[in-house]
């Protein structure tokens, strides 16, 4: 049977304010009744194997499904009760030669998937009801075999994905929107949640391919740029990640977030190369430096050798002197054991240097120095990128916190490693320069100082605040000593 309201139409034209809750209520009432008369025939032996029966069924389970919600429920899966019969309809209604008959090209039409049916209707407003019910299981199910049905499907496709994600179903979520994606879905939200996906599972290459396809059909979208950017620096492509927000940057330059994420990448960069020399300049001091320790403790062992032989020389004459002493003869057994265990320490010695002066053959200086070098250029590259892109937030935005606090303590990391210098210097060596490298301390310290003053007003109970507490101090010492600061 079809949807149809004949029975209804006097009563809308007498009364124009008829509801559509009313009208709900009457279709309730009506399908239920034909529903008991479906039922029937089903059970009945002869009814059941006429294809007619089934397509009735069909449409009243359609019908059924396509009802708004209501307080009452006649069944709790219309939507595949009709599909069911549908493929009964196929089943029953062959003609004599074997070819489908009108019922079941009818049928088959509809199974197909080639248009939207009312059988898709059906299956996607049992998804909104169920997920309105918080049923998002059912939800899933529903919306999905909707794609099913109708093979150009977008709706059915993205809220099937929406629903599999509530119940972490990531796998079924995925499916579908892949099947979004690929029938010509649009939606940004959608993209972002498909690529939130594959990140979970830091999976970035299709991360990033899903982001790039949410892009090619939304282009210049902010945010799915935004989450391109997050999602590389999460795989650790940073320079990736740099590239892209440049773009934005160039695009939109008054956009103070992006400028200040730039600065931060930038910043990164910087105390990333900063480590990595670090970690290659103490290769290339112990490549030389353990050999050295080495030979001075061969030294410091040799020169007890001697120590010890004039010892034995003395005892031995003393105990030629005086051969019934027990305890000379002692005494001269300790030194002897004493001297052993130091040419032990002296031969391991000198086996440690060998595997040592090994050790630095296989150690190519010339390459660590030209690497350290190359990283010294590109340290220096990203400080000049971090400082000018976050020059330019602090210009679109002056009171910019995170801004402010980064240009700050690129200048106060500066003064920290400069007085560390001065901190492992022996009195000679601050004789000699230790005033230069202070005034210089002082100097860095005044150059970030303006920066966390601004920042500290910005945000009074931030870091900032604790951070030029510490700049004065210091630079308070240097001046107690009446050395000039040199910026």
């Amino acid at each position: 049977m079809k949807r149809v309201f004949v029975c209804l139409i006097l009563t809308l034209l007498a009364a124009p304010v008829f509801s559509q809750d009313l009208l709900e209520g009457a279709l309730l009432t009506q399908y239920k009744k034909d529903k008991e008369k479906s039922d029937a025939k089903i059970q009945d032996a002869k009814a059941n194997t006429k294809a007619a029966t089934w397509m009735e069924r069909a449409k009243l389970y359609e019908n059924i499904a396509l009802l708004r919600d209501t307080t009452e429920v006649i069944d709790t899966d219309p939507a595949n009760k009709a599909i069911e019969a549908y493929k009964k309809v196929v089943e029953l209604d062959v003609t004599k030669k074997g070819d489908p008959g009108k019922l079941a090209k009818e049928a088959n039409d509809i199974l197909s998937g080639e248009k939207e049916t009312q059988l898709y209707n059906a299956f996607i407003n049992q998804g909104i009801k169920q997920f309105q019910s918080k049923n998002m299981q059912g939800a899933m199910e529903s919306f999905a075999k909707a794609h099913d049905v109708f093979k150009a499907d977008t709706t059915g496709a993205l809220y099937a994905a929406i629903s599999a994600q509530q119940i972490e179903n990531h796998e079924a979520a995925i499916k579908n929107y892949a099947g979004y994606v690929k029938n010509g879905g649009k939606d940004p939200s959608a993209f972002y949640g498909y690529a939130q996906l594959y990140k979970s599972k830091q999976d970035y290459e299709n991360a990033v391919m899903v982001i790039n396809q949410g892009l090619k059909v939304n282009e210049g979208h902010k945010d799915l740029m935004a989450e391109k950017v997050n999602i590389l620096l999460a795989a650790g492509r940073e320079g990736e990640a740099i590239k892209e927000l440049s773009d934005l940057t160039e695009k939109d330059p008054s956009n103070v977030i992006n400028l200040t994420n730039l600065g931060i990448l930038y910043d990164n960069a910087y105390s990333k190369y900063s480590r990595e020399i670090a970690e290659l300049e103490d290769k290339l001091a112990e490549a030389g430096g353990q050999k050295n320790r080495l030979a001075a403790d061969l030294e410091q062992e040799k020169s007890k050798i001697d120590i010890y032989n004039g010892e034995i020389q003395r005892l031995s004459a003393r105990i030629k002197a005086q051969p019934k002493n027990n305890d000379l003869k002692r005494q001269l057994e300790e030194v002897n054991k004493s001297k052993k265990e130091t040419e032990d320490a002296i031969a391991k010695i000198e086996a440690d240097i060998k595997a040592a002066e090994e050790k630095e053959k296989s150690v190519d200086k010339s390459a660590l120095q030209s690497r350290i070098s190359e990283l010294k250029a590109k340290k220096e590259e990203s400080k000049r990128n971090a400082m000018a892109t976050y020059e330019k937030a602090i210009g679109v935005d002056p009171n910019n916190y995170d801004a402010l606090f980064g240009l700050g303590a690129i200048y106060y990391n500066e003064g920290v490693e400069l007085k560390r210098e001065v901190d492992n210097m022996n009195m000679q060596e601050y004789q000699q320069k230790g005033k230069e490298v202070e005034s210089k301390v002082c100097g860095k310290f005044k150059k970030s100082r303006p920066y966390f003053e601004k920042a500290a007003a910005v945000n009074p109970d931030s870091d900032a605040k604790v951070t030029l507490d510490n700049i004065n101090n210091i630079i308070q010492q240097v001046e107690s000593k009446n050395i000039p600061c040199t910026e």
